[in-house]
This record gives structure tokens, sequence and C-alpha cells, in this order.
């Protein structure tokens, strides 16, 4: 049983781009102490504050409490890591100054992919993980600042099991902050889900020559790629104990054509020259799938055209 959720915690956001300066701004916003980790930017966000430009609407923080290290920080009720998977060697040094002296601190990772919530597990443990997945069309500009395009809904879900009361205040205290939230019963049948949008569009963002989710979708070959990418994954899914609706496949796209011409965020990291995460959302499902003696050909051509772009 997870420790009682604070009715007012002391939040670290530990990754300050797009996702994390967004949703730890919201919450901000809102009147919640929430602390961000800065390295590069710490000194225009100190003078200047956040910056977000919103479909939801527009936001201005001039004063945000700006830290060079978590000791700076220091413990705190609830940890949001926002940071890319490709830095995630550097949380088992970042996070213990965040932590309580008891059990009660808890992890929220918004990261995207398979693979985070048990690395956050065997560092820290099961009962204090949780993970959030954010379907979200967002972008950093700058140093503190961030434009947020269309959708914004967080999925919440305990690592250990069922979601817990602290699940449940949780998600209530983000929608109390304009933070369109909800509750999954299995986190990783959820991961799964996630990556019926993220392996394509994503992956084929960066393999098919640095083009937007418009673009993809306006290409019948590219779109056809798409659903038969989408259904592999629910497949594959499926014999692994995630059940997932083929109908999601309909929805995602007709959802997708309204985002205009959005970058994907492996995009984004790509044309920025970023290392991009190829092995949480494409490598790590391919050996997920071999382990359980399962073939994923469709992904698996994906992910040699993106090691060949990355030259991996």
């Amino acid at each position: 049983m997870s420790a009682p959720f604070p009715a007012r915690p002391r939040i670290a956001i530990i990754g300050s781009g797009a996702v994390g300066c967004y949703y730890g701004g919201r919450l901000a916003q809102h009147g919640h102490d929430v602390h961000f980790l800065l390295r590069s930017d710490h000194d225009v966000v100190k003078a200047g504050g956040l910056h977000v430009k919103s479909c939801d609407g527009d936001f201005h923080l001039p004063q945000v409490n700006c830290h060079r290290s978590t000791a700076e920080i220091g413990p705190c009720d609830l940890v949001i890591v926002a940071m890319k998977t490709t830095a995630n060697e550097a949380l088992p040094g970042l996070i213990p100054p965040l932590l309580g002296t008891g059990p009660e601190t808890m992890i929220l990772t918004l990261q995207n992919g398979l693979g985070s919530d048990d690395f956050l597990a065997e560092c820290f443990g099961s009962g204090r993980v949780l993970g959030g997945l954010c379907f979200v069309c967002i972008n950093r500009l700058g140093p503190g600042r961030i434009e947020h395009f269309a959708q914004g809904h967080v999925s919440l879900g305990e690592h250990s099991g069922p979601p817990q009361p602290r699940t449940l205040a949780l998600a209530e205290m983000m929608r109390a902050a304009g933070i369109s939230c909800g509750v999954e019963e299995n986190l990783l049948t959820a991961r799964w889900k996630k990556l019926v949008w993220n392996v394509p569009f994503n992956g084929l963002s960066i393999a098919a020559g640095s083009v937007d989710t418009a673009k993809i979708l306006a290409t019948p070959a590219l779109e056809q790629r798409v659903r038969e990418l989408m259904r592999e994954i629910i497949e594959t899914a499926g014999r692994l104990g995630h059940e997932i609706p083929l109908s999601l496949i309909d929805s995602m796209i007709e959802r997708t054509r309204t985002m205009a011409g959005y970058k994907p965020s492996s995009l984004v990291d790509f044309l920025a020259g970023r290392e991009v995460e190829l092995d949480t959302i494409w490598g790590e499902p391919l050996h997920r799938a071999k382990v359980a003696g399962l073939e994923m050909p469709k992904l698996q051509a994906l992910h040699e055209e993106l090691r060949t772009k990355l030259g991996q």
C-alpha cells in the first residue's frame, strides 16, 4: 500500500524540456510548489520566467523555482521525470537527493517507450514508481519558451499493480490544474497502446526523409506503412497479454490529421543533432517480442532504416 498523497506536494521536475516545462508550468500556474532542474536554460528562465504558448491558453510565469542541482532542490513528495530516455543513466545520481527519509516520495516518469518504469523500479523500488503517458503535441522553442499545439491528455498507472488512492489523487490534482488526466488499470498495456502511435509516426518522420505528420498522411504509401505498423504492434501486444482494439488504428490516424504539420519529438531531436530514443521506442518492443518467440518484421524493417539514418 502506498503512502497517502499529500494535499500540497512539493514537486521536482527532472528534465525541463518541452514536456517537463509544460506540465510543470501548468501545476505552478495553479499554485503548486514546483521546482525545476535547469542547466543550460537556468539563467534565462531565472531572469525571464517561463513562457508557454498553448492551444488551451497562453501563460507566463514570471518567477520560477530554478535549480542547478537536485541537491539544491532537496526532498520532495513527487518527482516528475521528463527527460529523454537516452539520459536515463544519470537518474541514479540525480534522484536520491529528492527522496525523503521514508518511502513516501513518488517518482512519476513521463517518458516514451518501454523500460523506464522497470529501470526506476530497480533503482528505487517498485512501490515508488508511477508511469505517465503524455498524448500531446508540444515543442521547445528556446530557453524558457514552449509551444503546445494540440491535445495534452496524461494517463497514469502504477508500476506495482492496479491504481491506488494516490494514483487517483494525483490525477485529480492534475485535472484541477487544467491538465486532462485519466488512470490506467495496467500501465504496461497503456505503454503498448502509446507505441501504436509513437512507433510509426516518430519512426517514419525520420526514415521517410524528415517529414511531418501531415506529409506522412498525405502520402498513400506512408499511410499504408503507418497502418501496417500499428496493426503489428496491436497484434503483438495482444499475444503478450495486452489487449488493444484494432479500432484504435482509425481513431489515432483521424486524430493525427487534426495536428496539421506536427513534427514528432524524435524528428525534432534528429534535426537538432540530439540522440534519438531508438532503444526504448523501437528496440525494446522488438526485444520483448523476440524473448516471447514472436516476430515483428515491419517494426524490424523500420528499426533497421532508423539505425542507418542515425549511423548506428
